[in-house]
């Protein structure tokens, strides 16, 4: 679902330096390096422009895209056997209410103060999207970091091919010569787990692969994909204990 948004400077900043990197890229550290229209320029020109495409794409779904919002009818089921573990207050142990939203949170769900909501699994609220990132908007912008990465690393080689190649060329003129030149709860409760004696493990703790799966689907091939097919409705999310294998906790 998307959202109105509205004017933001670091987005703004965000915008210019991809374009920045974009054109710096292709148009002068692969033409100094191959020159734009041989067959190498053409070549690592269009692979960028992909990597440099996707990272676009997955950067605009993350800011327009709602993150995820409680619905007005969402009331915890403390006998839901599908859903064995239920988030209360640190004081009382009562579920936990939202008093500005007048609603009880679902598990993972956080009252953003920019935002002035409730968001389903929020993560944080990144200033450089002008958003929260949720439940419905945490892959595409986990896949936009990854773009961004690889898309800066690839610039860094150009740049450094070009660098090189220029340094090459006054050699070569000059003497004939040539040369090669990126939670306050997990550690309160870790805590306590250890005062006790325990070993903790928390409980949305699935392994590494599963982990990813959740965030990324369990598709591999589409990791790198801007899917959301699998996210659900984000009301509720599997946990250790829906493992036999795993045990308990503590050992």
């Amino acid at each position: 679902m998307a959202r109105s948004v509205g004017f933001s400077l670091p987005v703004a900043v965000v915008v210019v330096a991809i374009g920045y990197i974009y054109f710096s890229t292709v148009f002068i550290f692969v033409d100094r390096w191959f020159g734009l229209w041989s067959s190498p320029g053409l070549m690592n020109a269009a692979i960028f422009t992909a990597v440099a495409a996707m990272c676009v794409y997955n950067y605009s779904v993350s800011v327009f895209r709602d993150p995820g919002r409680v619905p007005s009818t969402y009331m915890p089921d403390v006998e839901d056997s599908e859903n064995p573990i239920h988030e209360i207050k640190r004081k009382g142990g009562d579920l936990r209410f939202c008093q500005k939203c007048s609603h009880y949170k679902p598990a993972r769900a956080h009252h953003c103060r920019v935002c002035k909501r409730c968001v389903l699994r929020m993560d944080h609220h990144c200033i450089w999207i002008n958003n929260c990132v949720g439940h419905a908007n945490y892959k595409v912008f986990f896949v936009f970091v990854v773009y961004a990465v690889i898309a800066c690393l690839y610039s860094l080689v150009l740049l450094l091919g070009s660098l090189a190649n220029d340094f090459e060329k006054d050699e070569e003129q000059s003497a004939d010569s040539f040369t090669t030149v990126y939670y306050h709860e997990g550690v309160r409760a870790m805590w306590l787990a250890e005062k006790g004696g325990q070993i903790y493990s928390h409980p949305y703790d699935l392994g590494t692969y599963q982990n990813l799966s959740t965030v990324l689907g369990p598709n591999i091939f589409s990791w790198l994909l801007p899917t959301s097919g699998h996210i659900g409705s984000g009301l509720r999310f599997r946990t250790a204990y829906d493992y036999p294998s795993s045990g308990s906790t503590s050992k």
